[in-house]
């Protein structure tokens, strides 16, 4: 298979059933959902919705790639598990029931990695996930700010074949890192999509793909020379006021860059 190339739904002015239909529309080859919840939309798993996503996506020939549980920005991995495990376990039961191989939980806002504790809480959160995700045949994914070691030493914690890091090209940057360095040294424990943007992800119109302060081309370069195997570059650019024609751009920016992964690459 080829890497493929697709959209985060929320980055898009739509949702549901209308974004996979948007990424059709734009050439995408698939769309990442969120699981949603108070403040993140509808619940994906409200009555109704799987189906009806599962319908479109095979009606527009659009692929479902992954699960987003944004919902832990507002909860955070950080929290007890009386609160955070049966959110995890929503989040993977809603991913089997869409047929994704990913799922993946960031750690910003309030779940930030902000020291020792919210490490041990975080690490501890996705030791549990970890195992309910294998037990499921699905891999769990962290996407974080971490530095190298603190990002390895995650990793081991959990301790679970899997388990990936989610890399986003620009986050690092807002703390002071480089995503191509990232990918030298955490290659071999990379979730195989890797979400593409090159600006903030907050206060107005990310800039083009290429054209922010991401180093992108010097990141993607870094997962072809380290062999990573991805199998899908997720432009997560914000398109939430409906500039189609910024989007369509931004796609077929992945799209060249996507062509440099050769099949083996691409993972399954």
């Amino acid at each position: 298979m080829t890497c493929l190339v697709g959209l985060a739904e929320w980055r898009l002015p739509v949702s549901g059933v209308e974004a996979v239909r948007l990424a059709a529309a734009v050439g995408a080859d698939g769309v990442q959902l969120d699981l949603g919840g108070p403040g993140r939309g509808h619940w994906v798993d409200a009555p109704g919705r799987v189906d009806a996503l599962l319908a479109a996506a095979h009606a527009q020939g659009v692929r479902l790639l992954a699960l987003a549980g944004n919902r832990f920005n507002d909860v955070g991995l950080t929290s007890d598990a009386a609160t955070v495990r049966p959110l995890l376990e929503r989040l993977l039961d809603a991913a089997v029931a869409l047929g994704v191989p990913l799922a993946f939980v960031p750690s910003f806002r309030r779940g930030a990695i902000d020291g020792p504790d919210a490490f041990a809480r975080t690490a501890e959160a996705l030791r549990w996930g970890a195992a309910e995700a294998a037990a499921r045949g699905l891999v769990l994914a962290n996407e974080n700010v971490l530095a190298r070691d603190q990002a390895r030493a995650l990793v081991d914690r959990v301790g679970s074949t899997a388990f990936r890091l989610v890399l986003d090209t620009f986050n690092p940057v807002t703390a002071g890192l480089r995503a191509d360095a990232l990918v030298a040294s955490l290659g071999d424990v990379v979730a195989d999509q890797v979400h593409l943007k090159d600006g903030p992800s907050d206060g107005g119109s990310s800039p083009l793909l290429g054209a922010g302060e991401g180093r992108l081309d010097d990141a993607v370069q870094a997962l072809h020379a380290h062999s990573v195997a991805v199998r899908a570059l997720v432009v997560e650019n914000d398109y939430r006021d409906g500039d189609l024609a910024r989007m369509s751009t931004d796609l077929a920016w992945a799209r060249r860059r996507a062509r440099r992964f050769t099949p083996t690459e691409a993972g399954r």
